[in-house]
């Protein structure tokens, strides 16, 4: 599996495995959480990412049963969380709307939550999860600064952010940003169009693509032109057609990390079938095409 370097000393697997999922499972299991692990390390995807409210706060407290039960695991993980999203949840009967928080003390005690739910010393990187239009940034920046410094992050980035939202936070930061976890698919591909992955490519930054399979709207049986170009060049490299929708993203400069998540066991040991897949730029531009319904101008 290839490796991405973020910064220096900083490195996350080419691909990583999502685990918004977990509390979707039927076997939510010490057991089967620690079997999905096992099926990405064997493949060296090392990387896993989280976020607070996943499961409807749940998803952490099942991977870290599942560490607690299996601790050597944890050597062989970078593991990644998100917070700043607080959901309408029956956990928290007084909220009265979905909101963004990133004062100091909400992602200070996040983070504190996040490292007891997971039973983990240190969270390899967190990144805030939505640009909160109330940002303080220089309580925001001030405050990841802080965490980095006490040792219970080891680096920071952002997810959904705009060039702006980027500059604005970083402008107050010590602590240089790793990574932006952006939407990016063959369905979703505005992002690469719209500055977003050119300015994070002409300042060295990988990205993070969240739904890379377009939250299943690849299978839609609205998008048979596109699944008929997917189709034929994954049977001609003997490949799933996620597989070659995936290699799609990995064929950018920007080294695109995308991240995938399953239940599934057998979908996670097929994930690294799209490190396989040789595609050409005229392939590349065949579901370009396909995807947006119009060839280039």
């Amino acid at each position: 599996m290839q490796r991405v370097q973020l910064q220096s000393g900083v490195e996350l697997s080419r691909l990583i495995y999502g685990m918004w999922r977990l509390a979707d499972d039927t076997d939510q299991s010490a057991a089967h959480v620690q079997a999905k692990i096992e099926a990405c390390l064997e493949q060296g995807i090392t990387s896993f990412d989280q976020a607070d409210i996943y499961g409807g706060y749940a998803c952490e407290a099942l991977l870290g049963t599942a560490l607690k039960a299996a601790p050597a695991l944890r050597d062989q993980m970078e593991i990644i969380t998100k917070c700043d999203i607080l959901l309408l949840s029956d956990k928290f009967p007084d909220r009265r709307v979905k909101y963004y928080d990133t004062t100091a003390a909400y992602i200070t005690a996040s983070v504190d939550s996040s490292l007891s739910k997971m039973g983990i010393e240190k969270i390899d990187g967190l990144l805030i999860h939505r640009p909160d239009p109330l940002m303080d940034h220089h309580q925001t920046g001030a405050a990841l600064d802080a965490l980095v410094e006490s040792g219970k992050i080891g680096w920071v980035g952002v997810s959904n952010f705009m060039r702006w939202d980027w500059t604005l936070l970083q402008s107050a930061m010590k602590t240089k940003l790793a990574t932006n976890q952006i939407e990016l698919s063959l369905l979703a591909n505005d992002n690469l169009t719209n500055g977003t992955v050119a300015f994070m490519q002409e300042n060295g930054i990988k990205p993070m693509a969240w739904s890379p399979l377009a939250g299943g709207q690849l299978f839609a049986p609205d998008a048979t032109t596109l699944q008929n170009a997917l189709g034929s060049m994954a049977t001609a490299q003997g490949v799933g057609i996620d597989a070659v929708a995936i290699a799609w993203l990995l064929q950018h400069p920007s080294q695109i990390m995308p991240i995938l998540g399953s239940n599934n066991l057998q979908r996670i040991r097929n994930f690294s079938d799209a490190m396989k897949v040789e595609m050409s730029r005229e392939d590349w531009f065949v579901l370009y095409e396909a995807a947006n319904g119009h060839e280039v101008a």
